[in-house]
């Protein structure tokens, strides 16, 4: 990895909460370096003596195998993909509704995310969804969201580099969340017109891959609603990572 053999410190933040961190392992990357929404909770539960109902992907649940979930008095929200039932999201309204003072914690706030197949619903939609209703016909409530945008989550990877805000700059293809959480903590951020917003027609060979499109292609698939966001705007706009690397390296050198 260039950016490291430069001698910067490096690490990967990410709202991913339907895999433990180690799926990120490999290609020059330790789990350390990963920072997820999953064990933060799992601090914030400890720390705050909360004991967690469960609305989360199956394979995040073991993250929190060591979190007492007896006496439930909060509810954690994941994305939870095909879980997100009518009976689970019920359930975990139930729990919210039966609490004098009901605590939810949201593992990340994205309004909706990009898989293969697709565009899809996040969880922060859920967690509207789960913390309107109570506020309404209970008390009120609002969420603690862990993960981007929240400014704690990205001052947990500044310290654990032990570099100050300016110092570091932050590479995502995700306007609000990533651009903006990121810049709410005083640091620069680099927007890549790739992955989430990139909009590719259907490839008609299977066995195509984004190698295959130019940069002025990708520029031309980017959604450009994007650039003229009202409230947040890009430190600087690349077509992908490596141009991204190749920006942070040259200006290292100069």
């Amino acid at each position: 990895m260039r950016i490291k053999a430069s001698g910067l410190k490096v690490r990967f933040c990410t709202n991913e909460s339907q895999a433990t961190r180690h799926k990120f392992v490999g290609f020059d990357i330790s789990v350390n370096e990963v920072f997820s929404p999953a064990p933060a909770a799992c601090k914030i539960l400890k720390d705050s003596g909360l004991r967690p109902h469960l609305l989360v992907y199956d394979e995040v649940v073991t993250e929190f195998a060591n979190v007492d979930k007896s006496n439930l008095n909060c509810v954690v929200v994941g994305d939870a993909a095909d879980n997100f039932s009518y009976k689970n999201v019920n359930e975990a309204f139930r729990v919210l509704i039966g609490l004098e003072k009901p605590a939810l914690i949201s593992l990340g706030r994205g309004r909706y995310c990009k898989e293969t197949d697709g565009l899809k619903l996040d969880v922060g939609v859920y967690m509207k969804a789960l913390a309107c209703p109570v506020s309404q016909y209970a008390c009120d409530i609002e969420a603690e969201v862990v993960g981007k945008p929240a400014k704690m989550f990205f001052q947990s990877a500044l310290a654990d580099m032990d570099v100050e805000p300016h110092q570091a700059i932050m590479i995502g293809d995700d306007l609000v969340n990533d651009v903006g959480g990121a810049q709410q903590c005083r640091m620069k951020a680099l927007q890549v017109r790739m992955g989430k917003y990139s909009q590719f027609p259907k490839l008609s060979k299977m066995n195509m891959s984004i190698s295959n499109y130019t940069a002025e292609n990708l520029q031309r698939q980017y959604r450009p609603s994007d650039e003229k966001h009202p409230t947040v705007k890009a430190d600087g706009y690349v077509n992908n990572l490596a141009e991204a690397v190749d920006r942070i390296l040259k200006h290292l050198g100069e």
